[in-house]
C-alpha cells in the first residue's frame, strides 16, 4: 500500500482575484482568458491601475497543481506537494493552507529568502478569468525540490503544465516523470493553458516523453495540441501521447477516454460567476475518484459536479466543510 495517492509538482502562487469589466481588460492591455507571465513591475502597475477594486479583492493560495492537490486531499486522499515558496508572508500563507488541507510538502526544512509567486486573476462578467502571473521564487523550482522517497511511495505523479515555462521547472518535471516511470508510478499531466501548448510545444513534448498515463486538458488545449479545429482529430493526437485522457468542455461537460471507451460527461449546470480553479478542481476531484477505485465515467460525473460548485462561487476552491459534504452527496460516504 502506497503512503500517498497523489504526488504533485507545480508553481506555488498566492492569488489576488479582482472583478473587472471587459473594457477594463482592453484598457489595461490584458489578453482575456489566458495566463500571461509578467514581471514584478508590470504586476505592480496593474494593481495600481486597479486600486479602486482592491477593497473587493479576494486572496487565496493558488497555483494549478496546488489547487488540484488540495482538492484531492480535502476529499480524503493522502497527498504530497513539491513546490517552492519564499520565507515571506505569502509563503507562510501558502504553507499554512497546504497543512490545513492535510497535504504533506517539501518545505519542512525551511524556506529561502525571496518573493513568493503571485497571480493577479481578473474576473470578467462572463466568469472568464484572465491571469497575470509573476512566478517569483517559483521560477527557480528545480529537481532539488523533488522528494524521491515520497514520489516512489505514491500511486500517481501529477505534473502542472505551467512548469514548461521555466528551464529549471521543466527539468524538474522531466526528472519527476522519469523517476515515476522507474518506480511504477502512474504519470499524469495537465496542459494547464492554451498558451503552454502553443508557445512551449517542444518543452511540453519533453515533459510528456514517450507516453503518459493520463492527460487533462480543455478543448482549446486539445485543439492546439492537435493543430486542428476539429475535436475528433485532436482526440486522435492525444491518443498518441496519453494512454488515457480527459477533455473538459466548459458548459458542455467533458469527454473521458479510459483507453478503450470515449465517454460523454454531462455538465453540472450552474450560474457561473468565476471560472478560476474550475479545471484544477475537475482534475483534483477526478483523481480522487479514480484513486478510490471508481471508473472514468463515475469520476467524470463527480468531477463535473465539483467543478460546477467552484464556478458558482468566487475563488479557486471551496470552503473546507464543502468537500466531505460533496463526497457524501455523490458517493454516500
Amino acid at each position: 500500500m502506497k503512503k500517498y495517492t497523489i504526488y504533485g509538482i507545480g508553481a506555488a502562487l498566492v492569488d489576488t482575484e479582482i472583478q473587472v469589466q471587459d473594457l477594463e481588460l482592453e484598457q489595461l492591455g490584458v489578453e482575456k482568458g489566458l495566463m500571461t507571465l509578467v514581471d514584478q513591475p508590470r504586476q505592480a502597475a496593474l494593481l495600481q491601475d486597479l486600486q479602486g477594486h482592491l477593497v473587493k479583492a479576494n486572496h487565496a493560495s493558488g497555483g494549478s497543481a496546488g489547487n488540484s492537490i488540495i482538492a484531492a486531499a480535502q476529499f480524503g486522499l493522502p497527498t504530497f506537494m513539491s513546490c517552492k515558496v519564499a520565507d515571506d508572508e505569502d509563503g507562510t500563507i501558502y504553507v499554512r493552507d497546504l497543512e490545513a488541507a492535510g497535504v504533506d510538502h517539501s518545505m519542512a526544512n525551511g524556506r529561502p529568502t525571496g518573493i513568493t509567486g503571485k497571480c493577479l486573476v481578473l474576473i470578467s462578467p462572463d466568469a472568464e478569468r484572465s491571469m497575470n502571473t509573476y512566478l517569483g521564487i517559483s521560477e527557480t523550482l528545480s529537481v532539488e525540490q523533488l522528494d524521491p522517497v515520497a514520489l516512489a511511495d505514491s500511486s500517481f505523479l501529477y505534473i502542472e503544465g505551467y512548469l514548461v515555462t521555466s528551464d529549471s521547472g521543466r527539468a524538474a518535471a522531466i526528472r519527476a516523470r522519469e523517476m515515476a516511470e522507474a518506480a511504477g508510478v502512474k504519470t499524469v499531466l495537465s496542459f494547464s493553458d492554451p498558451g503552454m501548448v502553443e508557445f512551449f510545444r517542444e518543452g511540453m513534448q519533453a515533459i510528456i516523453g514517450d507516453q503518459l498515463d493520463l492527460v487533462f486538458c480543455n478543448a482549446d488545449e486539445a485543439l492546439g495540441w492537435g493543430r486542428t479545429d476539429k475535436l475528433g482529430i485532436a482526440i486522435e493526437h492525444l491518443k498518441q501521447v496519453a494512454r488515457q485522457f480527459v477533455i473538459t468542455l466548459g458548459a458542455k461537460g467533458a469527454l473521458t477516454w479510459d483507453g478503450e471507451r470515449l465517454e460523454e460527461i454531462p455538465p453540472h449546470r450552474v450560474h457561473a460567476v468565476d471560472s478560476n480553479g474550475a479545471g484544477d478542481m475537475f482534475a483534483g476531484a477526478f483523481l480522487y475518484a479514480i484513486g478510490r477505485g471508481e471508473d472514468f465515467a463515475t469520476a467524470g460525473r463527480f468531477a463535473s459536479l465539483a467543478a460546477g460548485k467552484v464556478v458558482a462561487n468566487f475563488g479557486p476552491r471551496l470552503p473546507a466543510a464543502d468537500y466531505p459534504a460533496l463526497r457524501r452527496e455523490f458517493f454516500g460516504d
